[in-house]
C-alpha cells in the first residue's frame, strides 16, 4: 500500500511539473491534454492522502497534500485582486447599465463621443450551430459593443441577420474561409462602432484567419480588436502551440506601442497552465506578447467555459486579452444554446 501511495505521489509530481516546460516543448501529444487536467489532480491526490492518513503513513500523506496544493497554484492566482486594482467587480452587465456608445444610427464617432469603455463578448459557435437568437439577445441585453465569434459559417451569419444583429452591431469583419486551415469555421467580428480600419487577417498563424478592426477611443487612442481560434492539439500539436504564441505579434505591432490598445478575444484552446499561453501573456519578444487575461486580472476567480454541459469539471479555454492601458470588469461566462462553449463577456475601460 505504501509503495502504491508513493507511486501516486511521484506520478502526480511529474504531471504537475510538465506545466513548467518551456513554451513550445509541451507541443507533443498527449501533453496539452494532460496539462489541461492539472487543476483537477487534487481529487485523486487528496483521496490518496486520505488513504495515507487512515494508514498512519504521515510522511507520504504530507507529500501527497503538497503535490495536490501545487496542482491548484495557478487557479489560485485568479483570486488576486491586486492585479487589477482599478477594475470593477465581476458579474454580468445589467440591462440598465449606462453605455457610452450609440446604436440607433450607424455612424462614425466624433472626438467628443468616442468611448472610454467597451463591452465585449466572445463565443465559439460549434460549427455554426449556436443559437443565433440567443446571441443577439445577449448582445442587446448586455449592451455589447464588439462581438467576436469563432467557428462561424454562412448559415449562422444568415440566422444572425434574421435575428436582428444588423440593428445592434452594423459593422462586421470576417476572416476568409479556408478549408485547409479553418478549424470548425471562420472567425468574425461585429461592432456597434464604425471601424477606422479592418483587415481579414491581422496576424499569420497556422489556423483560421484572425480578423481585426480598429476602433477610435477617447483620448485620441485606438483599440485593435481581433477574433482568434488557434487549432486544438488534436489538429496538430505544433500548430496549436505556434498559433497561440503567434498571437503575441499583435501586441508587438508598432501602432500599438504604449498608447494604443490591442485586444484578442476567442477560443484560444489553452489556459494559464499551458506554457504556450503563458508565453502569450509574457514579456516582449519573439515568443510572447504582453497581453493580460481579463478573468485573471479581475481577481474574482476563473471564468470556466468548456464544456458548457458540465458544471464540473470545466476548464477555461475562452479568453479576453488586452495589452496594458485598460482595466477589466464584468468578466463572466454566459450560456448560449447549441454550442459546447460558454460565451465570455467583459468590459475594458481605459486606464
Amino acid at each position: 500500500m505504501v509503495t502504491v501511495l508513493y507511486a501516486v505521489m511521484l506520478i502526480g509530481a511529474i504531471w504537475v511539473a510538465i506545466a513548467n516546460l518551456p513554451a513550445g516543448l509541451e507541443a507533443w501529444m498527449p501533453l496539452p491534454y494532460m496539462i489541461a487536467l492539472i487543476p483537477f489532480l487534487w481529487v485523486p491526490l487528496g483521496a490518496a492522502a486520505l488513504v495515507a492518513a487512515v494508514a498512519h503513513e504521515w510522511g507520504v500523506m504530507c507529500m501527497l497534500i503538497a503535490v495536490a496544493l501545487a496542482s491548484t497554484t495557478r487557479r489560485s492566482e485568479y483570486w488576486s485582486k491586486s492585479l487589477n486594482p482599478r477594475g470593477g467587480k465581476g458579474g454580468s452587465t445589467a440591462a440598465g447599465t449606462s453605455r457610452e456608445t450609440t446604436r440607433e444610427t450607424p455612424r462614425e464617432t466624433s472626438c467628443e463621443t468616442r468611448p472610454s469603455r467597451l463591452n465585449l463578448m466572445t463565443l465559439n459557435c460549434r460549427y455554426g450551430r449556436a443559437d443565433a437568437e440567443r446571441i443577439v439577445a445577449e448582445v442587446r441585453d448586455r449592451y455589447i459593443d464588439v462581438l467576436a465569434l469563432q467557428e462561424v459559417n454562412d448559415d449562422l451569419v444568415a440566422r444572425l441577420e434574421t435575428a436582428g444583429i444588423q440593428s445592434l452591431l452594423p459593422y462586421r469583419q470576417s476572416g476568409e474561409p479556408k478549408e485547409s486551415s479553418d478549424n470548425g469555421g471562420y472567425n468574425m467580428l461585429f461592432s456597434a462602432l464604425e471601424p477606422a480600419a479592418a483587415v481579414a487577417n491581422v496576424v499569420a498563424i497556422p489556423a483560421a484567419d484572425v480578423p481585426a478592426i480598429t476602433l477610435r477611443l477617447a483620448g485620441d487612442r485606438t483599440a485593435t480588436i481581433a477574433s482568434a481560434h488557434p487549432k486544438s492539439p488534436m489538429r496538430g500539436c505544433h500548430d496549436w502551440s505556434a498559433g497561440i504564441r503567434g498571437l503575441g505579434a499583435l501586441a508587438e505591432a508598432k501602432h500599438i506601442g504604449d498608447h494604443n490598445i490591442a485586444v484578442v478575444m476567442g477560443d484560444l484552446n489553452s489556459s494559464t497552465d499551458h506554457p504556450s499561453f503563458r508565453a502569450l501573456l509574457g514579456g516582449r519578444g519573439r515568443t510572447g506578447g504582453r497581453f493580460r487575461d481579463a478573468s485573471l486580472m479581475q481577481g474574482t476567480g476563473p471564468c470556466l467555459t468548456f464544456p458548457s454541459w458540465l458544471p464540473w469539471p470545466r476548464i477555461e479555454l475562452d479568453h479576453i486579452l488586452a495589452t496594458p492601458g485598460v482595466t477589466f470588469s464584468n468578466v463572466a461566462p454566459v450560456h448560449v444554446r447549441n454550442t459546447d462553449h460558454l460565451a465570455l463577456t467583459g468590459t475594458i475601460t481605459l486606464a
